[in-house]
């Protein structure tokens, strides 16, 4: 009987074995898999690696938006900056736009897909309605939302004409009017986007948690709190992720808006705006500080990151 057994056992490692060598990965060299491997890493290296590490060269030297100069001048471009109070004021600019949308776009592109995940008739339709502003062009949004919020547009006519206000407000030309109208684009045009990433999250939540929720007396807004948002809670984090570093990047919306000017006296340009500024001016602008500055926005956007990590580690374990 043992001899059988044994038997069996040898004959289940061979056909085992055999299942490993049959088919292509017979006629497969070993270098192939480093190979598939290779080529889009080198890209990575060569598109996204050695950008931000000259980058970080350029901003310890004085060189120019013509290659000139690129001499070594140590820290002097961070100290510059750090001099200067158009980029602290870009640098409020930016904060204060990831304050205002962050939190809206983790939670509204969440309420819209609780909204349409039911399977009702013409359920379709509304939700690709809802998704239209995210295919649409992003320059195209600012444009016409431009020409709805100018001082004689459709929005300050009809608060003027129906005696709401008695002047135009400065949607285009305010500081803080400005970064406002900029964060409503970015909500406009970003929450259905970020609608589909809870929609499929929403999608793999067991019924069964509503239906013992139901059971427990529980609500619809009290289900809503400890069975969906448990639920979503990782694309949550994701969301609020990917909207951080897209508004600490802001730039296409308060651009288009401002005509290029960024608000009056550039008071609403952001940090990407002030780095194209003072980076890419042939006449008065540095390379250097332009990177130095670029350098500052990134290590900015990891420290909101790792503290929206930890933040949220410790939400959890409350």
């Amino acid at each position: 009987m043992s001899h059988r057994r044994d038997v069996r056992r040898s004959g289940g490692h061979r056909h085992q074995h055999a299942q490993v060598v049959n088919g292509a990965a017979r006629f497969r060299k070993p270098w192939v898999p480093y190979l598939w491997v290779g080529i889009p890493l080198l890209f990575v290296i060569y598109f996204y690696v050695y950008p931000f590490l000259n980058t970080l060269r350029l901003s310890f030297t004085d060189t120019t938006p013509l290659g000139e100069g690129g001499n070594w001048v140590g820290i002097d471009n961070y100290a510059t900056i750090f001099g200067d109070s158009v980029f602290w004021n870009a640098v409020l600019n930016s904060i204060v736009y990831a304050i205002i949308v962050v939190p809206f776009m983790t939670m509204l592109p969440l309420l819209l897909g609780v909204l349409v995940k039911e399977h009702c008739p013409g359920i379709g339709i509304f939700r690709t309605l809802f998704y239209l502003p995210a295919i649409s062009s992003l320059v195209v949004i600012a444009l016409a939302w431009s020409a709805i919020l100018k001082d004689n547009g459709l929005v300050n006519n009809f608060l003027v004409g129906s005696g709401l206000i008695d002047s135009p407000v400065p949607f285009l030309t305010g500081r803080w009017w400005l970064i406002i109208s900029s964060c409503l684009i970015t909500l406009w045009s970003g929450i259905p986007y970020y609608m589909l990433m809870y929609l499929a999250a929403l999608a793999n939540i067991d019924k069964s948690l509503y239906e013992a929720a139901a059971i427990d007396g529980a609500g619809a807004v009290r289900s809503f709190f400890t069975v969906t948002i448990p639920g979503v809670k990782i694309i949550m984090g994701l969301v609020s992720t990917l909207s951080t570093i897209g508004c600490l990047k802001i730039f296409t919306e308060v651009q288009l808006l401002s005509n290029g000017t960024g608000g009056v006296g550039g008071r609403s340009s952001t940090m990407t705006m002030y780095i194209r500024d003072i980076g890419l001016d042939p006449s008065y602008g540095s390379l250097g500080e332009g990177s130095a500055s670029a350098v500052f926005l990134f290590v900015m956007t990891v420290g909101f990151i790792v503290i929206g990590q930890i933040l949220d580690r410790r939400s959890g374990e409350e």
